[in-house]
């Protein structure tokens, strides 16, 4: 069986996302002709061209599309083994919670007060991630747990649970010329100027967003509008308007982790989290 070891992995990957060995032996901080070699030993190895050289471009074959794709999850799986190796042989390991700032829907101080009441529980750290990283902390180990937005984060080798489900709105300067809807469609904004998210790809035609506060700052100065889950969006910023969107697909709020990790500590934060997004919607009229 052909084999790579994770060290050869780390260098090819570094190479295909940088396509520039220069660059890429600075990222790894090893000498430039070290790393092509490197990688000839690896295309050798498998007996296929992972890279297309010319003295000014380097590309990918469709055999190097394949093993970035695949590189990838393979260094998130070993990072994430080693990380989960470590906390469970440390007995005052804290449990890591990522979520994106106000994307929990106001049920994270209710979760976190079910869960020290929970045998297994532990110090949470809360970590605040990026429009499109927090998924990617649960695969490689940085983070045991999340809170994760569906159908936008990618839930992919993850476990989940749905907390809350909720509508999405449409969010307006108060002078647009919708402002005074009651209600909206998506054809309706067909024509309009939406973000698009840093990391994300595709989206809209208008400035590239890193988070929530900075897109309602550049929805005020009618630079954009955009369509979000109702609880990123409380309280609503003055100046703004916010109006239901009939078809968007609902937003769900969920707790994620790592379908591997059968460890008691995430396991009592789940059901702390499932508890508190079942006693909030039971609080609703």
């Amino acid at each position: 069986m052909t084999a790579l070891e994770t060290r050869e992995l780390e260098y090819f990957v570094a190479v295909a996302e940088e396509l520039h060995f220069g660059r890429a032996a600075v990222r790894l901080s090893i000498a430039q002709p070290a790393l092509s070699k490197a990688i000839r030993r690896v295309e050798s190895r498998l007996g296929v061209a992972l890279l297309v050289r010319s003295s000014r471009h380097v590309s990918l074959t469709p055999a190097g599309e394949a093993l970035l794709e695949h590189g990838r999850h393979a260094l998130n799986a070993v990072s994430a083994a080693v990380q989960r190796a470590r906390r469970a042989g440390d007995s005052e390991a804290r449990l890591r919670l990522v979520l994106k700032p106000g994307g929990d829907a106001g049920l994270l101080s209710g979760i976190l007060a079910r869960y020290a009441d929970q045998p297994h529980a532990r110090q949470v750290d809360v970590v605040f991630g990026g429009a499109t990283d927090r998924a990617d902390q649960l695969r490689d180990g940085r983070a045991d747990v999340a809170l994760l937005y569906a159908p936008f984060d990618d839930l992919t080798g993850l476990a989940h649970e749905t907390l809350h489900v909720e509508d999405r709105v449409a969010i307006l300067p108060r002078d647009h010329r919708l402002a005074s809807r009651d209600e909206l469609r998506l054809a309706d904004l067909e024509h309009e100027t939406l973000p698009r998210w840093k990391g994300v790809p595709g989206g809209g035609t208008g400035p590239e967003i890193d988070d929530v506060p900075q897109l309602n700052h550049l929805i005020a100065l009618g630079r954009t509008i955009a369509v979000l889950p109702r609880s990123l969006v409380e309280p609503l910023p003055a100046g703004l308007v916010r109006i239901p969107v009939a078809d968007a697909a609902p937003s769900r709020l969920v707790v994620a982790w790592s379908q591997s990790d059968r460890r008691p500590l995430v396991a009592a934060f789940v059901e702390a989290a499932v508890a508190a997004g079942g006693s909030q919607a039971g609080d609703q009229p």
